[in-house]
């Protein structure tokens, strides 16, 4: 018999091994993928790739788990695992070296896999396989036990990992170091958890009897296939959701740690709170609380009201949370007893790989366009309305199923009717939709000409008139300071002109005779549309190259370009790739510009100042800044911020600049933007 002392001590290593793990399985997962994003364009699919791959190696981990307590001895699980934990030290540390970056050719989302496979595979295989496998152990050690809340604790480790990182570690901490303490843990874990497996040595199993059988209506049943799948299709679904929510958010403001671990922290948030007490879920309001955030997300639609950032927020946010309680609320209501718990999770975490595969591989290769919010909305709006209208408080309804199928299909036909006033007529003159990695591009058609659209933002448009065909449009009038720098600086002499951003090509109309201009563009898929539905490029007057590939990547590894001018145009989308913004970068750039050069740098954008960035490079490099802020113009020209970036005092004080100039934004002892170092959120516009 286990004494009181010695039961406490069993159960406090067990403990401490299990939120140390899950405290690492979330924090390695925003310090990888920021490591790496730079790499990738910034792009929205890094952190899509990278839950994918953390949810399929999640339920490897729970196979394992569930493989090695079902067909090992005590004695065989405690030496398999411990062997795996020397091997997981070797690996050691997890962040990848440069060896690892890109060069632009291959196809992202395998290159993204296996960075990741090699340099965190094994240390995160064994991270996730703890919490199910030592709760076996444990409820083999403490027949008495509740393994499942240590299934709560391991929850709270990981969301606070999650509140964590963007709080404390990511403004004090370099990714260098943020990998390092990580490894350091990582070493502290393997130790506890060494030594829980060795003590498996002189484990006999025992008949395990927990508490929790009694708790669950199902608890003393032998699961059968429609368990199984309820198991696989909650958490799948709930998974979905999760993605396709930060997915949309990422596209609406910006792809940076803040807003990929507010949702997962909510997601997790809906787990502890259903599996610590399974009264804490009420389905009844729950349910009911969801089905009004998704009317409330809707109903801007009927509104002229422009919604900020907080309110965007708040309701997509607020929907996926209530939807995932419901989900992992029926999900714990249907938990076996502990000997089918290795089972329970197995599929739970098969859900969430199910989950990861429709939006990071099915949905981009089903869907031209991002439908996966949309689908993920009408899918929850008839499992919340399902689950309210079936609840046994819903009296007014009667007991009558057939009152309670046309409760549900009346609402649902309301959200459908709300969302095609919402989302239809987007596609009006749209001539070409194509969806990769980096996104989804539209080519549409209009009386006045041909627009290109990369999610919701303007990245180009051409007029339809010939004789206005080769004049430039949108950001790059000739009153933008873009356009200024093109025109004015070395006037009448040849130019040597590099771009970071393609777009449709629209800076080359400015191209003479005698110019160069080589643009860097990641996306393959822009190259095409620049060169099969507009004409900037062919028609130039200058000589035009376009080299594919992240730019920074690109400009590391080619000689001196000596650029007269070089416009850096790939941060008024919502993915703002801070890679291109950090002091390191613009070494890469000096280093390609002559010496009385300008830096021109398009810093407008719906939710993120940037002026501060930019501002505090100049200082650093000793440049002088000049912003020049162009008007809105239609049909041709665009509302546009730029700030140009020169040691040419010469060309700063011609009338041409002064003239168009106008004072800056931003302190200029704001934080200097390193490789190390970035944050996003202090930038953001939240009103």
């Amino acid at each position: 018999m286990m004494t009181r002392l010695l039961r406490f001590s069993t159960g406090l290593w067990f403990a401490v091994a299990i939120f140390i793990s899950a405290f690492l399985v979330f924090q390695v997962q925003p310090i990888i993928s920021k490591t790496i994003l730079p790499w990738f364009g910034g792009s929205p699919g890094v952190w899509t790739t990278c839950m994918l791959f953390f949810q399929l190696l999640l339920f490897a981990g729970y196979s394992y788990a569930h493989l090695a307590t079902r067909f090992l001895s005590q004695r065989m699980q405690g030496i398999v695992h411990f062997t795996l934990l020397l091997f997981a030290l070797l690996v050691l540390p997890m962040t990848p070296g440069v060896d690892w970056k890109p060069t632009g050719t291959e196809e992202p989302t395998f290159a993204i896999l296996l960075i990741l496979l090699a340099n965190v595979g094994l240390p995160y295989f064994l991270l996730s396989s703890t919490g199910p496998l030592l709760q076996a152990w444990f409820a083999n050690r403490i027949p008495d036990g509740s393994p499942y809340r240590l299934y709560a604790l391991s929850n709270v480790g990981s969301l606070a990992a999650l509140i964590s990182y963007p709080l404390l570690v990511e403004p004090a901490l370099t990714t260098s170091s943020q990998g390092q303490i990580w490894s350091l843990l990582f070493c502290l874990f393997a130790t506890v958890c060494g030594y829980l497996a060795v003590s498996q040595f002189q484990v006999t199993a025992t008949a395990q009897k927990s508490n929790d059988d009694s708790q669950s209506p199902v608890a003393a049943l032998s699961p059968g296939w429609k368990q199984y799948l309820t198991w696989l299709a909650l958490p799948a679904f709930a998974s979905m959701l999760l993605l396709a929510t930060t997915n949309h958010v990422c596209q609406d403001i910006a792809v940076i740690p803040f807003l990929w671990i507010v949702p997962l922290s909510l997601y997790l948030l809906t787990f502890i709170i259903c599996f610590d007490r399974e009264a804490w879920y009420s389905r009844r309001w729950c349910a009911g609380a969801g089905v009004i955030s998704l009317l409330l997300i809707h109903g801007t639609a009927f509104t002229s009201a422009n919604w900020t950032m907080p309110i965007h927020l708040c309701a997509y946010f607020t929907a996926m949370f209530f939807t995932c309680m419901v989900c992992h609320g029926e999900l714990v209501r249907r938990k076996p007893a502990a000997k089918y718990l290795t089972a329970f999770y197995l599929m739970s975490s098969a859900g969430g790989a199910v989950g990861g595969l429709t939006i990071g591989l099915l949905c981009p290769w089903l869907f031209s366009t991002y439908l996966e919010m949309q689908i993920c909305m009408l899918a929850a709006a008839v499992i919340l309305s399902g689950v309210f209208l079936s609840d046994a408080q819903a009296t007014w309804l009667g007991d009558s199923p057939s009152r309670r199928v046309i409760g549900v299909l009346g609402y649902c036909f309301v959200f459908i009717v709300v969302a095609f006033v919402e989302f239809g007529g987007h596609d009006e003159g749209l001539v070409r939709s194509t969806r990769n990695f980096y996104g989804v591009l539209q080519v549409s058609e209009s009386p006045w000409g041909t627009s290109l659209f990369h999610g919701r933002i303007l990245h180009g448009f051409q007029l339809r008139h010939p004789g206005l065909r080769r004049l430039p449009t949108t950001y790059y009038g000739e009153e933008s300071g873009v356009g200024l720098a093109l025109r004015h600086l070395r006037d009448g002499q040849p130019k040597r002109v590099g771009a970071v951003g393609l777009g449709v090509g629209t800076v080359a109309s400015y191209g003479m005779p005698g110019d160069y201009f080589r643009f860097y563009e990641i996306n393959p898929t822009v190259v095409e549309i620049a060169t099969d539905n507009f004409s900037f490029l062919e028609s130039s007057q200058a000589n035009t190259e376009v080299a594919l590939g992240d730019a920074r990547i690109s400009m590391e590894r080619e000689p001196s370009q000596q650029f007269d001018v070089l416009v850096l145009d790939a941060f008024s989308g919502d993915s703002i790739p801070t890679h291109l913004l950090t002091k390191e970068a613009f070494d890469v750039y000096l280093r390609h510009m002559n010496d009385d050069g300008v830096i021109a740098i398009h810093v407008s954008n719906k939710h993120v100042n940037l002026e501060p960035v930019v501002r505090r490079l100049g200082t650093e490099l000793g440049f002088q800044c000049a912003m020049v802020r162009s008007p809105d113009r239609p049909p041709q020209w665009t509302k546009a911020n730029w700030v140009l970036m020169t040691r040419n005092s010469e060309f700063l004080a011609s009338e041409a600049i002064v003239s168009h100039t106008s004072a800056m934004d931003g302190a200029t002892d704001f934080p200097l933007w390193t490789d190390q170092y970035n944050n996003v959120v202090q930038l953001l516009k939240i009103y």
